[in-house]
């Protein structure tokens, strides 16, 4: 099996081909020999902002010195960001490899389980000291869950996604959420909606809530004191802060001994793409992942004052789209909708334009180099924003960067 023979033997596999369940997940790792085992992990559950926090916990303990494995999703750049140790993909070679021995189990299951026993069994070869783990869909019956050594358990913001899946309101969904709680603290947002943080002290008595009295935001943006000790922020918008503050405690009650200054650098230095990722500047350029209601909020308090005149927008019909278009496009004069490329759940590019059209003046393109030449067009020198779905920032990032 190569590298390309592996990705497709992961692809042909769905994710949704098969009931909601840890059974087969639990009996295929008990057959590579429990590899989840054998490393510390930080989990990571949350409606937005898991992939920033993994992001910048993955960086502060690699500065550390520490072996860190990363296990994330969707991927934007090469499927192979999935798996990462210290900041490194997974190689070709590697990753088809260990798809061949998790094939050869026998054992059936979705593609989000595979790669996970993959990635677990990767780690383990590699001898990783600690594991950043982010959830793929919930938490309570999610692949990851089956991670015990865990050192702390991190819940980020929590709002309305996959409603269909988890619940149609955030106490259902908080309590999927709260399904991977395990012995260990539990960090969460100082701001999450009403009644979030009741729900999961019932899951804990460990809950840790970082105490925003003690956070003062500087002058400089992305800088900020918390409890008197300065931080500064390389990911872009001021919501990254409350993600940074439950790295902060996250790192605190892991019980690893890291240096402020390990801190601040590890933070000041984290890279990930298509959150807020600023392509260019002249013209300026923003690529968001952002396609639920809350990353869409954040997307549009970060483009104020900002001259975007025009927005590039691809969206899942099973998102909640109009929400998110009425959050974003009000701050720009135009849009392109175009189909998300290589997804069959993408929403179609008419439908998408005649949503968009209820904000600002909307046309539809039939590719990616289409929406580019038609968004040059008509932003006239001003700002571009690509936002609706991160499936469409992952196929579309190539071409903005060259």
């Amino acid at each position: 099996m190569d590298y390309s023979e592996a990705l497709a033997y992961i692809h042909s596999l769905g994710n949704f081909s098969k009931p909601a369940g840890l059974d087969r997940i639990k009996l295929l790792l008990q057959r590579l020999g429990d590899p989840q085992n054998s490393f510390k992990a930080i989990h990571i559950a949350g409606t937005n902002g898991k992939g920033s926090v993994a992001a910048m916990l993955s960086t502060v303990f690699k500065k550390a010195g520490f072996k860190t494995g990363l296990f994330i999703s969707p991927y934007i750049i090469n499927f192979r960001e999935r798996i990462q140790i210290n900041g490194e993909f997974i190689s070709e070679k590697e990753l088809a490899e260990i798809c061949r021995i998790v094939k050869n189990t026998g054992i059936e299951v979705t593609e989000f389980e595979f790669i996970t026993a993959v990635a677990f069994l990767y780690f383990k070869i590699k001898k990783c000291d600690i594991v950043i783990a982010e959830t793929g869909l919930g938490g309570r019956l999610d692949a990851t869950n089956t991670l015990e050594n865990v050192a702390a358990t991190v819940i980020t913001k929590i709002g309305l996604d996959h409603t269909a899946v988890l619940g149609d309101n955030i106490e259902k969904i908080t309590a999927e959420k709260c399904g991977i709680i395990k012995s260990a603290p539990v960090i969460t947002s100082p701001f999450q909606r009403k009644n979030v943080h009741n729900i999961m002290q019932k899951y804990t008595d460990k809950l840790i809530i970082p105490d925003a009295s003690q956070l003062k935001n500087l002058n400089c943006e992305n800088s900020f004191l918390y409890k008197g000790e300065e931080y500064r922020l390389s990911l872009a918008g001021a919501h990254q802060t409350e993600n940074a503050l439950c790295v902060i405690e996250a790192i605190k009650n892991s019980g690893y001994d890291i240096s402020h200054h390990i801190i601040y650098k590890g933070l000041s230095e984290t890279f990930f793409p298509a959150r807020l990722e600023i392509i260019s500047y002249n013209p300026l350029v923003i690529l968001d992942g952002a396609h639920n209601p809350d990353g869409a909020q954040t997307l549009a308090d970060f483009l104020d004052g900002k001259n975007i005149s025009t927005a590039i927008i691809g969206a899942m019909r099973d998102k909640d789209y109009h929400e998110v278009l009425s959050k974003v496009l009000p701050k720009v004069k135009s849009a392109v909708a175009v189909r998300v490329e290589g997804m069959p759940r993408s929403l179609d590019e008419k439908t998408l334009c005649a949503a968009a059209s209820q904000y600002c003046s909307c046309v539809t393109a039939e590719s990616y180099d289409e929406a580019l030449e038609k968004a040059e067009e008509l932003s006239a020198g001003g700002g571009i924003v690509i936002f609706g779905s991160l499936y469409l920032a992952s196929g579309i990032r190539e071409k903005l960067k060259k």
